[in-house]
């Protein structure tokens, strides 16, 4: 090649270069940041988010939750009134649909939920049960869900929402007709059906150190004192601005951690009155970095789950009139100061 053909190859390879558009190294800088979920795993933890069957034929939705967690959790998909709709008769059509869609993103599952108070068809609530029949009920509805997915999720919250806010059992059908032993029931029914699958038992209010996590810390005492197969303890982490942070969780995480157990924030968000206003997003933002770190702190806290990401498909404006903006994308899918906020958090 002529002198002057050189002199014009190099100087379009230097404008190429210089637009990130051909080159080694110098065009790294232009790489996809790295997820949530990537971030998260350079810790040895996750990073997921919950989500629910109607929302899935929302393609800018999925394409986000497709690739910026590692762990999902169905919100609904398999709940007693969703998987056995009728005594004996099993759907797992919405399940199913979750664990699918995560497999092709090559998604573990946080499976939820399998014994609670609410959300129970009418067949199990409508009548009177003796001990030994609701036994026989719960025993079956367990072995028979759990089966269907073993070796396809992670773990189960097996036991739900057990406790009052004293720390006294919440008067369920359960705690009523079978007495406080049908936790220990469920879990060891839970892992007959999986013995790979890990098991929780998950509530809200219990980050802070009181009355409420003091029970779950007693109970998950006694449980491993008892050899029952109890593998973790799940802190909702339902937040809400006005009611304060819990500056306890990281050493109440640690002192769940010491029993040998595994932690896990499983249905984050941090709700505020609206409207949002640029400080109430800003104190947001500190409360997920703050979580996320005490999260990181603690060795044997596994991972964080946003209950959804974005506020288009939360739960909370239905449930708590007037509050809302609760997560770190908003209705439009755009990224909010919370998640920028998670990713400085996970660094």
């Amino acid at each position: 090649m002529p002198r002057t053909g050189l002199r014009l190859a190099g100087a379009l390879a230097a404008v190429l270069i210089a637009a990130g558009i051909a080159g080694g190294p110098p065009a790294q800088a232009h790489e996809k940041q790295p997820t949530l979920a990537q971030l998260a795993e350079r810790h040895g933890r996750y990073f997921g988010s919950a989500t629910d069957n109607p929302e899935l034929t929302d393609t800018a939705y999925t394409k986000i939750l497709g690739s910026e967690f590692d762990m999902i959790t169905p919100g609904n998909g398999m709940k007693w009134y969703a998987t056995e709709p009728r005594q004996g008769v099993f759907d797992w059509t919405n399940g199913d649909q979750i664990v699918n869609l995560a497999r092709a993103h090559h998604q573990r599952v946080r499976a939820h939920t399998l014994v609670w108070h609410s959300q129970l068809p009418d067949w199990l609530t409508s009548r009177t049960w003796t001990a030994a029949e609701l036994r026989a009920v719960l025993k079956k509805h367990i072995t028979t869900e759990v089966r269907h997915y073993r070796g396809k999720v992670y773990s189960w919250d097996v036991v739900n929402e057990a406790f009052n806010e004293d720390g006294t059992y919440r008067d369920t059908m359960w705690y009523r007709t079978l007495g406080p032993g049908y936790i220990a029931d469920a879990l060891r029914w839970a892992h007959q059906a999986d013995p790979h699958a890990k098991l929780y038992v998950n509530d809200y209010n219990i980050e802070a150190t009181g009355p409420k996590s003091d029970a779950y810390y007693a109970l998950a005492k006694r449980l491993k004192a008892q050899h029952v197969p109890l593998d973790g303890v799940g802190f909702q982490a339902h937040l809400a601005l006005q009611y304060g942070y819990p500056a306890t969780l990281e050493d109440n995480l640690r002192r769940f951690s010491r029993l040998g157990l595994d932690t896990a924030l499983t249905e984050v968000d941090v709700r505020m009155q609206l409207p949002a206003t640029d400080d109430k997003s800003t104190e947001q933002a500190t409360w997920y970095r703050e979580l996320t770190k005490a999260c990181l702190a603690v060795r044997r806290c596994v991972g964080v789950t946003i209950w959804d990401y974005t506020d288009k498909y939360s739960w909370i404006p239905a449930v708590f009139p007037g509050e809302g903006a609760a997560l770190p994308w908003d209705e439009l899918l755009n990224p909010k100061p919370a998640y920028y906020a998670l990713r400085s958090a996970l660094g």
